[in-house]
């Protein structure tokens, strides 16, 4: 093992499949000169060339184009979006051309295309630059939703994702460039779909994931000095979501809590609500209960901001109310 950072990993994960695959590139706002916004593709312009590491125009709709066309024709490229909050000016392209292309050629095209970039809040960015779309991509069917939530996982579900044939969608954060964490030396995959149980408990089972699962984290560490042991569950795919894990844990906990950044109306964890309370209702000791941001815009106040966003206190409430120890 290895210690590096989340952005460290997503540029390996990048670099080793490019140079596995000469028909891979990488295209998006300051990804060659600058190496990268975040410096996620650092090196990547020296390695492979302007030919496979392309910086584009303030176009999001042109480029995102231009790359499902050309994974239409063979090659597969992956696109960094700067933030997901701009994907929405290619969104028309996302969601009907990449997600839909190969139903409507009749399998002729495949559309080998991953779209990459940070999600949700990073501080005072205000409302445009705040937003949570995981839920809105998971939505359309045609597109794979990956959101990890450390280096290892990152790196790992990267590599699957740009050999995968359909278009994923792979979600990061600002906010975990910087994360440190232990990577497997050497080739590995993390496959699409699987989630993954990051703390065993008996008590209650807590879903997340991304960044916000940190909070589970110290939540769980705060209840276990009060004798309530949680398992936590990062899903790292949304879409397509690994149902049997949750429900497993649910039939053993027979509690659930559910911690999502992201607007409360019609989001993942409503799906998973869905999901649990209609194959496993007989096993719920108490009603599911879900965490998210408040259902405004994302203020610009820090003091705003904190109480918009959920947070590990929200946690350890929700945790103590299935248990009814509130």
């Amino acid at each position: 093992m290895k210690t590096i950072q989340f952005r460290e990993a997503i540029c390996e994960a990048m670099s080793e499949e490019m140079r596995r695959d000469e028909s891979i590139y990488l295209m998006g706002e300051e990804v060659a000169e600058y190496n990268g916004a975040y410096k996620a593709s650092k090196g990547m312009l020296d390695e492979f060339g302007a030919k496979r590491v392309i910086d584009t125009p303030i176009a999001e709709l042109g480029f995102a184009g231009i790359a499902i066309g050309s994974a239409m024709n063979g090659n597969r490229p992956i696109v960094e979006y700067m933030t997901f909050n701009f994907s929405l000016v290619g969104i028309d392209q996302i969601i009907n051309n990449a997600a839909k292309i190969r139903q409507m050629s009749g399998g002729q095209f495949n559309c080998p295309i991953v779209f990459r970039g940070p999600t949700a809040s990073a501080g005072q960015l205000a409302a445009t630059h705040s937003q949570a779309f995981e839920n809105w991509f998971a939505n359309t069917p045609g597109l794979k939703v990956v959101v990890p939530s450390n280096p290892a996982d990152a790196k790992g579900l990267l590599k699957s994702a740009i050999r995968d044939n359909d278009p994923v969608i792979f979600m990061e954060s600002e906010q975990m460039y910087g994360d440190k964490g232990e990577v497997p030396e050497g080739e590995y995959l993390i496959p699409l779909g699987v989630a993954e149980i990051k703390r065993k408990g008996t008590d209650v089972t807590i879903v997340s994931f991304g960044k916000i699962i940190k909070d589970a984290y110290k939540a769980a560490e705060e209840l276990a000095k009060e004798g309530i042991e949680c398992e936590i569950i990062d899903l790292r795919t949304v879409r397509p979501m690994d149902h049997d894990a949750i429900l497993t844990s649910v039939k053993k906990t027979n509690r659930l809590v559910i911690l999502e950044e992201a607007w409360p109306f019609g989001n993942v964890a409503t799906e998973i609500t869905y999901q649990v309370q209609s194959q496993a209702f007989d096993y719920l000791d108490a009603p599911i209960v879900k965490i998210n941001t408040a259902d405004t815009p994302a203020p610009y106040s820090p003091e705003l901001l904190k109480e918009w966003l959920p947070n590990s206190d929200d946690v350890v409430k929700a945790v103590k109310k299935v248990m009814y120890r509130d």
